[in-house]
């Protein structure tokens, strides 16, 4: 995928990984979607994601949140909670698939479990799994990327 050798001006990409939004009032699911371990919390997840943006581009990451939910709703979820980055869809479960991501079922689909990658030059630099307190994730995040800093291009060159 274009997306994790593509940082743009930052020098990492941060992936979150996260079952799935739902517009407020939207049946979920299953009846027992609360019940399930990790299920809820995903708006709440990407509002911190949101919310700490500046702060991990200053750290030198892009972010992108990622499901196996259809564009459509990624679409209205980035909308409605007002994300300064892109949520990805999954849908045909291609990366997935390919890295064997952890996922349940649920409602007759596929979803991923919550996690984080850290992608650096194309690789896979850091995993976040499990992410557990959803809403706190990101400044978890943020701490692992300060104290995991890159040396710029300048520096190392001795400029």
């Amino acid at each position: 995928m274009v997306f994790l050798d593509d940082a743009g001006p930052c020098e990492r990409t941060v992936v979150y990984a996260y079952p799935r939004t739902g517009p407020p009032g939207q049946r979920e699911l299953t009846e027992d979607w609360d019940l399930i371990p990790g299920a809820r919390g995903c708006s709440l997840e990407a509002c911190s994601f949101r919310d700490h943006h500046e702060e991990l581009a200053r750290a030198g990451a892009n972010v992108v949140g990622l499901s196996t939910q259809e564009t459509a709703g990624q679409r209205e979820a980035a909308g409605r909670l007002h994300l300064p980055f892109r949520l990805l869809s999954d849908g045909q479960l291609r990366l997935t698939r390919a890295l064997r991501l952890p996922t349940f079922s649920a409602g007759g689909h596929v979803l991923l479990k919550r996690f984080t990658l850290i992608v650096r030059g194309g690789r896979i630099e850091h995993v976040f799994y499990p992410v557990f307190p959803p809403d706190a994730h990101a400044e978890e995040v943020l701490r692992w990327l300060q104290a995991h800093p890159i040396e710029s291009s300048a520096r190392a060159a001795g400029r």
